[in-house]
């Protein structure tokens, strides 16, 4: 079997570890403890005046986005205490921080050096203040002028045989402005090759949504959760990874909703929640979430799913048109003859034993949805990274269907982004497969024929650069390497690139495992006031249920040497296009809303933008679902018909997933504790369970080894501590990124062609030194 080498030193075969601290597992999550550890992480970093001024405009009107999750904010009033939660506060100080990292730091700190260092360690270093360079064999980067790096990254691009041996790749903080653009210069350049982190996360959303609902984005509003009979959470972990939607839930279990949850985990967010700025809260009175916890194995929510429906199908019959909503589905849907006849072939029992939960508690789960219709499905990664994904995806949409559940107050599709900006990005084109229609109208607007060639995504690309068919890989934002699944491969696949160009506010580990040549872009943050003229400027963001609003940096940048992502992408598109392009790109410089106006022209929905978006709170863009229709070829939804998958392990194989800790958001580390799972000071574990601990002859706290041997390539991840924990027997979690090395780049969902990161299939031994 083939063996790829290591792609940093230290970063999956560490010298040593933290050290594990363990506690007890949390029962509700925020509280005290999270305005403490916000608080604590935002004086740290950015010092009491310049940090309590960044924490006060956060997410207010008028203010700037949270550089995190892309939960929204309210349409009313927001609160005057605080709109963010305790990650978002971690994300802003990270961005505000005092530290920066000058041509000095890095002509003492080698590459190889810097590799050496944990993920957290890293991104500890601070913001990054000049532009910086890394030549041809070189040790160190050294500091380069602005001019200089376009002209060098300009002179690249065009000496490739072909645009599409360039990939351009987009992380989800880049704003509605700066995306737009950069996929404009993309496609005059002449290439498709917009591969963005959706491909790793909702990818699958988009694809099970669009093809089912006409439109690949959720359709409730942030009012529906407080309208909602019943909400269903899906693979999604809220209380670490959005953790302002507890509000939401809270509020709307106030009004009467059931909340049924569904994870191989039990996590504490799920489970109850102290808002800490409610009087209750403080003093931990009535924080309960969670009414009916279904404890699903990993990758057996789509089995789960078809039990709940079979049992609804068969009250359905019992008494006709008091559980399904026929009305709705004879005008809106098509399919539902199929898809009946395909589910009265299965037996509710066997499904639930495939899904590894308790009949009794299915049968629970479908007397609540019974005689209930205003039903919001929430989900995130739990369902998206599997290899049957959208499928279980299509099968969520099926029950809200079955119920009449979409397009009506209190109901509807709610798949929970990861970043700020994710689905703003989409939006604004940054998509390897754009349709006919999106790409006539970039030739109508500016006069030139984009390619209609379809590009790489995310997997595509990086097989791409390891087989030499892509030599320069240019990053907007995010942590690539740290990112994308098969570490040791996508790193092989990096360093054969001639030039890797990655514009970023803070070092990370992409920054250290390059091409030939290297460059790294320093870009303004969220936070960070864009002057120019005399006028601090605003770029805008789209979030997670599609209000369009606007965001304005309050801090003074740490360097004068920083330049906005829209600069970026217009210097670089002068100095690769020059006379051959069709578009003034100086404009955009100079003036935001030229940017914002011509996006006006090109995309639907958003007429008079520069108005609407001034408005406090800006507007939503159309959503077809909303509004009860469906915009497919048919003009219906669609039930789709898919079985559930049975995956077989071997006696000594477990199933595992990657997960988030508490102290992390994405790619970036805050600190190295799980507080709400009782894992102090390590972030090398494994979550295994108790049986499984002890058929293997291991015991807590042992070290041990974790192999996958996906297409007969030997992955290894050494040095992982084993930590008992309540989770289904042949199921374990992992941290990422630090187990992404063990995530096969061949192992894909269908049609998404999204890494299967929630279904990794591994041994475990004891670690021999």
């Amino acid at each position: 079997m083939a063996e790829h080498p290591l792609p940093v030193p230290g970063s999956e075969n560490p010298e040593k570890l933290t050290g594990l601290k363990k506690g007890k597992i949390k029962k509700v999550a925020a509280g005290i403890p999270a305005v403490v550890s916000s608080l604590e992480k935002t004086i740290g970093e950015a010092g009491l005046q310049r940090g309590l001024k960044a924490l006060f405009h956060l997410n207010k009107k008028g203010g700037f986005d949270c550089p995190s999750c892309a939960w929204p904010d309210p349409d009313d009033e927001r609160s005057g205490i605080a709109e963010y939660c305790e990650n978002g506060a971690r994300a802003v100080a990270e961005e505000a921080t005092a530290k920066k990292l000058t041509a000095d730091f890095f002509s003492q700190n080698s590459v190889h050096d810097l590799g050496k260092l944990s993920d957290y360690e890293i991104g500890g270093k601070g913001r990054v203040a000049q532009p910086m360079f890394l030549p041809a064999g070189g040790t160190h980067y050294q500091p380069i002028t602005w001019k200089a790096a376009f002209e060098k990254i300009g002179m690249e691009l065009n000496r490739l045989a072909s645009p599409d041996e360039a990939v351009f790749y987009t992380s989800g903080r880049t704003s509605n402005e700066a995306a737009f653009l950069y996929q404009l210069f993309v496609r005059e350049y002449g290439t498709n090759n917009l591969p963005d982190c959706s491909n790793m996360c909702h990818e699958s959303s988009g694809t099970a949504l669009g093809e089912s609902l006409g439109i690949g984005k959720g359709s409730v509003t942030l009012n529906d959760f407080y309208a909602a009979e019943v909400i269903i959470i899906l693979g999604q972990n809220p209380g670490t990874n959005h953790p302002r939607m507890l509000t939401a839930l809270q509020k709307a279990k106030a009004n009467g909703a059931t909340i049924i949850s569904i994870n191989p985990l039990p996590e504490t967010g799920l489970m109850g929640f102290n808002n800490p700025q409610k009087v209750a809260g403080v003093f931990g009175m009535n924080p309960g979430l969670t009414d009916l916890f279904l404890q699903v194995k990993i990758n057996g929510d789509l089995a789960l799913l078809k039990a709940i429906e079979v049992l609804l199908a068969q009250e359905e019959a019992r008494n006709p048109g008091m559980v399904f909503d026929q009305a709705f589905i004879s005008k809106n849907t098509e399919g539902f003859n199929d898809f009946l006849e395909d589910l009265n072939t299965y037996n509710a029992e066997e499904l639930a034993g495939l899904a590894g939960v308790g009949l009794p508690l299915v049968q629970e789960a479908a007397r609540v949805l019974a005689g209930k219709s205003r039903i919001i499905a929430c989900w995130a990664m739990g369902l998206t990274q599997h290899k049957n994904a959208v499928d279980t995806i299509k099968e969520v949409v099926n029950l809200l269907l079955l119920k009449g559940s979409i397009g009506k107050p209190g109901a509807g599709t709610c798949p929970v982004r990861g970043h700020s900006n994710v689905q703003g990005d989409r939006t604004m084109g940054i998509f390897e497969r754009p349709s006919e229609k999106f790409l006539s109208s970039i030739e109508r607007n500016f006069h030139f024929s984009p390619p209609r060639k379809h590009g790489y995504d995310v997997v595509e690309c990086i097989k791409a650069m390891h087989e030499g068919q892509a030599k320069v890989f240019i990053a907007m934002g995010g942590n690539f390497l740290s990112a994308t699944p098969d570490t040791r491969f996508t790193a092989e696949a990096l360093k054969k690139c001639r030039l890797t160009v990655h514009v970023s506010t803070k070092l990370n580990r992409s920054h250290l495992v390059h091409g030939e040549e290297a460059l790294i872009l320093p870009c303004l943050g969220r936070s960070d006031m864009d002057m120019r003229n005399g006028e601090n400027r605003f770029v805008s963001c789209e979030n997670s249920m599609g209000v369009v609003q606007l965001s304005r940096g309050v801090l003074p940048p740490v360097s004068e040497h920083l330049l906005s992502e829209p600069e970026i992408v217009c210097r670089l598109a002068n100095a690769t296009l020059g006379r051959r392009s069709q578009i003034n790109w100086d404009r955009y410089i100079e003036d935001y809303d030229v940017i914002r106006a011509d996006i006006e022209r090109t995309i639907s929905g958003f007429a008079d933008y520069n108005e609407r978006v001034r408005q406090p709170g800006g507007f939503y863009l159309p959503n077809s679902n909303r509004n009860g229709t469906f915009d497919t070829a048919s003009q219906k939804a669609h039930f789709n018909v898919a079985r559930p998958a049975s995956i077989a392990l071997r006696e000594d194989q477990l199933m595992m997933m990657t997960i988030r800790s508490h102290d992390q958001f994405n790619t970036t580390i805050y600190g190295l504790n799980d507080r709400y799972r009782g894992i102090y000071n390590e972030r090398r574990v494994i979550l295994m369970n108790e049986k499984d601990i002890s058929k293997r002859n291991l015991t807590n706290g042992d070290l041990v080894d974790l192999y996958n041997d996906h297409d007969d390539v030997h992955r290894i991840a050494r040095k992982f501590i084993v930590v008992e924990y309540p989770i289904p027997e042949k199921c374990a979690a992992t941290y990422f990124p630090e187990t992404n090395v063990l995530v096969p780049i061949t192992s894909v969902a269908e049609k998404s062609n999204t890494p299967t990161s929630k279904m990794v299939i591994l041994t475990v031994t004891k670690h021999q030194e």
